[in-house]
Formats: C-alpha cells, sequence, structure tokens
C-alpha cells in the first residue's frame, strides 16, 4: 500500500441509515452533482437529443413557473404531470434528468427505479408516500418494467404522488434489439403505469452508448499475482474484498444502504471473480454496482472477465435489461 491509500473492504462495511436519511439522500450522485442542461453535449447526427433536452428544460421551467404555464402544469388534469424519457444506453438520460432536478424548485428527490422501491421497503408504503407527497418534483432514474410486484407499486406510487401535485421525470432503457426499438419500451411504459399513460408525455433519444464508444468489453482481469503489484499503485480509498465474500456481504446489508456502504471509495479490487448462478445474488451484485457507477469508483479484477459474470441464462431472461445495462458499467468503470 503506497502512502496516499486507504485499504478497507466493503464486507467489513455495515452502515446504519436513519429513515428521514433515506429521503435526504435521493439526490444525485457525486458524477451528477455539477451538471445542467447547458452542460449536455448532443450529438449532431441524433437531433432528438437536442429536442429532448429542449422539451425537458420547458418541463422544468414551467413547472417552476407561478404564472400561466404554473397553472398548466399544476394539479388537475390541464397539462401533464410527467415526463418519460425513452432511449438506449448511454444516450445521456440521467444527465438529462439530474438537469431537470437542479433547475426545478425545491424540495425534489432523484433516484433510481430500484432505489425508491428500496426506501419502500425500509419505510414502509404510506410513509415513503407521504414523505414524498412534500415533493415539487420526483424524478424516477431506469425505469424498470422486469418486476410485476415492483412495477405495479410503482405505479401506485406515482398514482398518488401526482394526485398530490408532485411533478414525475421518469427514464427507461429501450434495449438493444428489442421489437420495434423505437417505441418498444415506451409502450411497455405507459401500458403499465396504467391510469398515470395520459398524464405522461414521452420523448425519445437515440444514439450510441457514450461509455462504449471507445470501448467494447470490460478491462481484462489480472492473474492473481499481478493483482497486489496493481492494487500498489492506486490512490485514495481501495476497497479490496474476496468476491464470494462480498458477495455474502451483500445478503446482509439492506441495498437502501449500498451507497452509504461505497461512500467515500475511490477504487474496489475484486479477488478470484466468478460466474453468479444464483438470481438472488446477481440482482444484488447489480443493485451495488450502480451505486459503484454513481460514485464513478474504478474496479479491478482477477477471475472471470466482468462481462462473464452473469450467466447466459440470466442475460436471456426476465432481467435481461438489468444485467445489460450492469455489464455496460461495467465497462466502463473498469476502463
Amino acid at each position: 500500500m503506497n502512502a496516499e491509500q486507504t485499504l478497507v473492504a466493503l464486507s467489513d462495511r455495515s452502515p446504519q441509515v436513519a429513515p428521514e436519511e433515506l429521503i435526504a439522500g435521493l439526490v444525485p450522485p457525486p458524477q451528477f452533482e455539477d451538471v445542467s442542461f447547458d452542460s449536455y453535449r448532443t450529438d449532431p447526427t441524433e437531433p432528438s437529443q437536442a429536442e429532448a433536452r429542449r422539451r425537458l428544460e420547458q418541463f422544468a421551467a414551467q413547472s417552476n413557473s407561478k404564472g400561466f404555464f404554473g397553472k398548466l402544469f399544476s394539479k388537475g388534469k390541464s397539462g401533464p404531470k410527467g415526463v418519460y424519457l425513452d432511449g438506449g444506453y448511454g444516450v445521456g438520460k440521467t444527465h438529462l434528468l439530474a438537469s431537470a432536478w437542479h433547475a426545478n424548485e425545491k424540495p425534489a428527490t432523484f433516484g433510481t427505479f430500484v432505489e425508491y422501491t428500496n426506501l419502500v421497503g425500509a419505510l414502509g408504503f404510506a410513509r415513503a408516500r407521504d414523505d414524498l407527497s412534500q415533493m415539487k418534483l420526483v424524478c424516477v432514474d431506469e425505469f424498470e418494467l422486469d418486476d410485476p410486484g415492483d412495477t405495479v407499486l410503482m405505479s401506485r406510487l406515482m398514482r398518488e404522488l401526482t394526485d398530490a401535485g408532485v411533478k414525475i421525470i421518469a427514464t427507461s432503457n429501450t434495449l438493444p434489439g428489442s421489437l420495434g426499438e423505437g417505441r418498444f419500451a415506451a409502450q411497455d411504459f405507459l401500458r403499465e403505469i396504467q391510469a398515470l399513460a395520459d398524464q405522461f408525455e414521452v420523448f425519445r433519444i437515440d444514439g450510441q452508448d457514450y461509455r462504449h464508444r471507445a470501448l467494447s468489453s470490460p478491462a481484462d482481469p489480472l492473474p492473481a499475482d499481478e493483482l497486489d503489484a496493481a492494487t500498489a499503485k492506486l490512490e485514495g480509498t481501495v476497497a479490496r474484498d474476496e468476491f464470494s465474500q462480498l458477495l455474502s456481504h451483500l445478503s446482509t446489508v439492506h441495498p437502501s444502504r449500498y451507497g452509504r456502504m461505497v461512500d467515500g471509495v475511490d477504487s474496489a479490487v475484486w479477488e478470484d471473480v466468478t460466474t453468479i448462478e444464483n438470481e438472488s445474488v446477481a440482482l444484488r451484485f447489480v443493485a451495488l454496482v450502480d451505486r459503484l457507477y454513481d460514485r464513478n469508483v474504478h474496479i479491478v479484477n482477477s477471475g472471470v472477465p466482468l462481462d462473464k459474470i452473469f450467466t447466459e441464462e440470466s442475460l436471456a431472461g426476465g432481467y435481461r435489461k438489468k444485467y445489460m445495462r450492469c455489464l455496460s458499467r461495467l465497462t466502463a468503470l473498469s476502463s
């Protein structure tokens, strides 16, 4: 370990988070804490990106207005209560969502679909609804349709929030290769939220995954005898864990606390990575990677390549979109 390094283990961390801290923690992650509509770089060959930025910026401004547009977008049926951004991986939807959060009146919350379902699990539906009803805007990143129970839960939550006058912006991913890609995810979203469908405006964002414009796969794993040397070169707080031990530890920490668990970590080193065979374990791992990605934590590993971390059966199953997003993020974090 060098003098500018602090070595820790995530498997030693079991943070406790008070209920009020869970709501307070629903803000854009560190890599999006300073973004704005102006800092969103559009691809000139994809006009839908500039159009989505313009429409979302307009929506945020209208939400803030106390005049005509404030009335138009206020409680009632005179205008849309929500916006849905549909697009593939890495086209800047989260950047735009965070920009809207920054531009909107506060209080407002920002979190992933999973973070909101974890919030309900930790607080109970009534407490979560009541606390979120105090918000002027609720941003839901990566709305997921792969778990019917969670989808129904979030549909009910969003319906009750909009009834309370809360504005909602949601994003989701159209999976590459999906049938009718232009509107596949959007149609699914609108069908699943049922009663809210006519209150959402849908904007499509096209483009390539910016994370993979120069990358197609994660960095190669290191031989075990080279991992120590690579770890020694890392600076800041380095979390080093034996992979199977880390996966076991995740089952003892509620996913709503994964963010706190990885706070302050600059790099993660995983020893002896193996393919995850169990779906519940894989889903907890995805939640961890999401929180690492939020904080731009660099990943180094030995064992199997990170793009072999999920089984072929998992990648072809009902949670395919979730796993594909995770692989995209692992590629970015290990590069």
